[in-house]
């Protein structure tokens, strides 16, 4: 992505499906969002999300919008 268009959130996908255990299939299955779509977001790919899908993604983590998403110290 060009550096004008990168927003400087990243995600923390990634190591809170580790910490829990989960896969990205299962999260998907739970959340009701594509693997694609999911994974789009866990590689910081994405240029949106909705608050359903960021709310819906949190209850199945158990976790809060600011441990999912992380401003780039690098952005």
């Amino acid at each position: 992505m060009p550096p004008e268009e990168e927003s400087g959130i990243i995600t923390a996908l990634d190591e809170l499906l580790i910490a829990r255990g989960m896969t990205l299939v299962e999260l998907s299955k739970i959340v009701g969002v594509s693997v694609v779509n999911l994974s789009i977001l866990k590689n910081n790919r994405a240029r949106a999300i909705r608050f359903s899908t960021l709310s819906a993604l949190c209850r199945a983590l158990e976790c809060t919008p600011g441990d999912l998403l992380k401003l780039d110290p690098e952005a």
